[in-house]
């Protein structure tokens, strides 16, 4: 569905205001439509992370994360329950819109290489264990049995049964025609540049004009930071630009999401052959502006270390290669009301965010229209930015 070029918003007034058009809000502005709100997305366009996915569904902690941000993994850990079932939602999900993803949840490995790496993943799957993921531990003969694509510096691995992968262009087409079907509104092309706190309910200063909702949803990713302080709020995710690339069509050989238990990596193959290899290689912002660039180092770096894992994607052509950007808070989501600002909500997954696309946005649709989510979303509140903004202004 082609985004339609208009000159001003449709309407000026709404129910509820859904900020970003990625898997989170067009999700999001779904469940609000079913429960009889009107709703109107507003998509400012770029590369959000969304439409730049490389479609991998996560379960276990990514190696990735841990080395980058060991502070930040006791938060993690209390997010590390909601990936399986996010898993399942997706299947759900799917198969309550009648759509088709491509979605296959045929397992995870994490590879490693050397003896301490593998001690490593011994030491990550207990943890898992204990937090209640489904994990076992493989040595290079099961390997060589349930992945013979891998290469032969493959010591040993960790395999997660229910990761897996889809194909986001295609989700992310269904999302949207769902959405609409349901009666969601939605403008693109067009950023919100600030709130404005109204009684009852706010004002979004857009580009094309001024509309008045009684209730916002923030799911902008690293754009959601300059909206909230717009309007007084704090929320602190940062723009992580990402760098990714797909081959061409092969036979089927990678049946895995792979990645690495110590350097960047996912590799997955898709249904129609293409094989997808990201995992966190960095791309860069363009200067004076926030639109990732391929960085050409990454390029390199991202793709040698694919083929050395898997030695017979030597044979494949790269035919695209895109940047995009991911959003960083402190480990977990942030999902709810933002404080002192009623009618307000954040919609921020957290890590391998789109995981947790349609999961996060049907409980922040839940806190919205005063359901009980099924979780306790203590943990994802965003009061616990607030509380550790003024402990940090404390210490000062």
């Amino acid at each position: 569905m082609s985004p339609i070029r208009i000159d001003e918003l449709p309407c000026r007034q709404t129910d509820v205001a859904v900020i970003g058009g990625g898997i989170v809000g067009l999700c999001l502005a779904g469940f609000l439509a079913q429960r009889g709100r009107a709703v109107t997305l507003i998509d400012a366009g770029g590369s959000s992370a969304s439409t730049a996915n490389a479609g991998s569904l996560h379960v276990q902690m990514q190696s990735r994360f841990m080395r980058l941000f060991p502070q930040r993994v006791a938060g993690f850990e209390q997010q590390l329950p909601l990936y399986p079932r996010a898993v399942e939602y997706w299947r759900e999900f799917e198969r309550d819109i009648g759509a088709d993803f491509e979605m296959k949840v045929s397992g995870g490995l994490m590879v490693a290489e050397t003896p301490e790496q593998f001690e490593f993943l011994v030491t990550k799957s207990r943890r898992e264990r204990e937090l209640g993921l489904s994990v076992e531990l493989l040595e290079r003969g099961d390997l060589e049995r349930i992945a013979p694509y891998l290469g032969p510096a493959a010591y040993g691995a960790e395999l997660c049964a229910n990761e897996g992968k889809l194909n986001p262009l295609r989700c992310n087409a269904q999302v949207r025609a769902w959405a609409v079907r349901l009666g969601v509104t939605i403008v693109d092309r067009c950023k919100v540049e600030r709130l404005c706190a109204i009684s009852p309910g706010f004002t979004l200063a857009t580009t094309l004009g001024s509309l008045q909702a009684r209730q916002v949803a923030v799911a902008a990713g690293p754009g959601a930071r300059a909206l909230m302080d717009s309007v007084g709020a704090f929320l602190p995710v940062e723009p992580e630009p990402l760098h990714m690339n797909i081959t061409e069509a092969a036979p089927p050989l990678i049946l895995h999401l792979v990645q690495h238990a110590e350097r960047s990596i996912t590799l997955k193959q898709l249904s129609t052959g293409q094989v997808v290899i990201g995992g966190g290689w960095p791309a860069k912002l363009a200067p004076g502006s926030d639109y990732p660039v391929v960085d050409p180092a990454s390029l390199i770096g991202n793709v040698s270390l694919a083929q050395y894992m898997v030695p017979s994607l030597a044979q494949l052509q790269i035919i695209r290669t895109w940047a995009g950007l991911n959003s960083k808070v402190d480990g977990r989501g942030v999902l709810g009301e933002m404080p002192g600002l009623p009618g307000l909500h954040a919609a921020i997954p957290g890590d391998a965010g789109y995981t947790l696309g349609p999961l996060t946005a049907r409980l922040v649709a839940d806190l919205m229209t005063g359901r009980d989510p099924g979780v306790d979303m203590q943990p994802y509140s965003p009061m616990r930015l607030q509380e550790e903004e003024l402990r940090a202004l404390a210490g000062q």
